[in-house]
């Protein structure tokens, strides 16, 4: 066969595998974007109805510290469940935030090579660990020493916080390690040729110059915390009530949504009450999203 058929033949295979790989990325684009716009708009859909069709007021579901769906006089108040959602969250990240930006710093700048080796892998260990084992954990050893040695039952703030500062701190060390890793090692160099300690580098060179994608690293860790469910509803306590100090029994979003759910009737007033705290998380999950952009688009500033 001449060259120049072989050439043409080549050619067309090239184009016919160039044309399938554009439809298949293109299409799992499509579907991607698809199913993010199905999500929110059946979400938003049965988020909205407790308070268009139902008439339940937003300002008292958001703001009243009452939950009674099934009395006499139903009062659906959200705020114990928003309160809890968002103080396990934040005391969470302020425990792993620091432990794992410590723990990237020290394995990227201060532990010689073997130890990055041993202690990455342990780490990214932590993050296979199925939820339900963190719970069960938490359950019968966390809530007994909270228990004896502290006020309460030991189903409190305190245990789903420490039980979900270990759920984020290996996505927060990951990150944060990734971050510190990737920074230019003129940095380092030109820190030390000007007569700066191994400490000064590192607290005003190298932190500074990663805190963006640490702040991202942080923000990834809340978003976990906010949308985890069993761990959380195993230790937490999961009342009504507000909690007056962390030693306190509360409850979240996710943990109220997913014990009340099956038992209500597709439909009713309760139902669609708690479809609403669902459009709260989806909510919150986009807020979480900006943030990211936002600092990513520092990062690249």
């Amino acid at each position: 066969m001449p060259a120049s058929k072989r050439l043409v033949k080549n050619n067309r295979s090239w184009m016919n595998g160039e044309v399938k790989g554009k439809f298949l990325v293109t299409l799992s684009a499509v579907i991607m974007i698809v199913a993010t716009i199905s999500i929110t708009i059946f979400l938003s859909t049965k988020g909205l109805q407790s308070f268009i069709k139902n008439g339940v007021s937003l300002i008292e579901f958001l703001t009243s510290p009452d939950w009674s769906p099934t009395g006499e006089n139903p009062v659906y108040g959200a705020l114990p469940f928003i309160f809890g959602s968002f103080a396990v969250t934040i005391l969470s990240a302020l425990i792993a935030a620091p432990l794992g930006i410590g723990g990237a710093i020290f394995m990227t700048e201060i532990a010689p090579s073997w130890g990055r080796k041993i202690m990455q892998p342990i780490v990214e260990l932590l993050v296979g660990i199925p939820s339900v084992v963190y719970g069960f954990i938490g359950l019968t050893v966390l809530v007994p020493f909270i228990r004896e040695n502290f006020a309460g039952m030991g189903f409190s703030l305190l245990a789903g916080t420490i039980v979900l500062s270990v759920m984020i701190l290996p996505t927060v060390t990951t990150i944060a390690t990734d971050a510190m890793s990737s920074l230019p090692k003129s940095l380092r160099d030109g820190s030390y040729a000007l007569g700066a300690t191994r400490w000064q580098t590192i607290r005003k060179v190298l932190i500074p110059a990663a805190l963006p994608t640490l702040l991202t690293a942080v923000v990834l860790g809340m978003a976990r915390a906010f949308g985890e469910a069993l761990a959380v509803q195993m230790v937490i306590g999961n009342t009504r009530d507000l909690p007056g100090s962390i030693l306190d029994a509360s409850a979240t979003l996710t943990t109220i949504i997913t014990l009340n759910m099956g038992h209500t009737t597709y439909g009713s007033v309760e139902n669609n009450t708690l479809w609403s705290m669902g459009l709260i998380l989806l909510v919150m999950s986009f807020i979480f999203i900006l943030i990211i952009r936002y600092l990513s688009a520092r990062r690249k500033i």
